[in-house]
């Protein structure tokens, strides 16, 4: 009998200490990046570098703000884009699609869903950029290359496509019947039903998988590299070229490091979309749990 009872807390204790390493690989990733990038907080303030615009590792330059704004831009067009189309397509697949349907249509979405990021810059280039350069821009100004942010934004939106349909979906599917079935027989319609029931009811999970997408989004790079333009200037408008933050760091890295400081700030570039990913994640945490406590009160 204490053979069991030691053996039950040797497994207890065990699992916890493999938890905490693992939740530790976090800080650790955080403390690794802070300490590479830390000479160039001793030349330049964070003020500088989060407002300068001018990127010139050479003369000792090393402004952000267009990388950020870059990044921001994206990001924002791929969430616009993808999150209405995801929410509409989970709820046919859910609630309207017959069976056939379904099996035909969720393998396709794991298809999707494996499909190397360069595949999707290549699509990018090949389909979407003509696509935007010859017959969206021209409605709204005289000139585009197509290699714009609202082209990443497409693309970026298409790659987190799959795993937010199949996240919401999900998530809808655990809504129970007996919610809709009380909703129907007051009167209300199907659509009804699902606009301010079952959406209603999942919206916790909902906004857990647009955190998890957007999370996705900001880390992205091969993809947003080859069709954004990789222009170091602040976007304009959303047919402006950009230039993300881990296209920065995937075009840059390994080369000119003999330069003083360059390597201190590509380290500064994936500190600062790490910072960006671990406080976005925390603030919708906050939400989250402020949605699920009103629901469940």
């Amino acid at each position: 009998m204490n053979f069991r009872i030691v053996k039950d807390k040797l497994i207890a204790n065990t699992m916890l200490i493999l938890s905490i390493s693992s939740v530790s690989f976090v800080f650790l990733i955080g403390i690794g990046l802070y300490i590479r990038a830390a000479p160039l907080f001793e030349e330049h303030s964070l003020f500088s570098l989060f407002r300068g615009s001018d990127w010139a590792p050479s003369k000792n330059q090393f402004g952000f703000y267009p990388f950020i704004m870059g990044t921001l831009w994206v990001t924002v067009i791929a969430i616009v884009v993808a999150l209405p189309l995801c929410l509409l397509t989970a709820i046919y697949l859910t609630e309207y699609a017959k069976s056939g349907i379904r099996k035909v249509m969720l393998p396709l979405m794991n298809i999707l869903a494996g499909i190397p990021p360069v595949i999707y810059g290549v699509w990018g280039i090949f389909f979407v950029v003509p696509i935007v350069r010859e017959y969206v821009a021209p409605r709204f100004m005289e000139y585009s290359s197509g290699y714009t942010v609202l082209t990443g934004g497409a693309v970026l939106a298409v790659m987190i496509f799959p795993i937010l349909v199949s996240i919401v979906s999900e998530v809808l599917r655990t809504i129970p019947k007996e919610l809709k079935d009380a909703s129907l027989s007051l009167g209300a319609t199907k659509w009804e039903t699902i606009r301010k029931v079952v959406v209603k009811r999942a919206l916790p999970g909902i906004v857990a998988a647009t955190v998890l997408a957007v999370s996705r989004a900001f880390g992205e790079t091969i993809a947003v590299l080859m069709v954004c333009g990789n222009v170091p200037i602040a976007p304009a408008s959303v047919f402006d070229g950009g230039y993300p933050l881990p296209a920065l760091i995937a075009n840059n890295f390994g080369e000119m490091m003999s330069i003083p400081l360059y390597d201190s700030a590509l380290m500064f570039a994936a500190l600062l979309l790490f910072v960006i990913i671990f406080l976005f994640n925390l603030i919708s945490r906050i939400i989250l749990n402020r949605i699920e406590h009103k629901y469940s009160s």
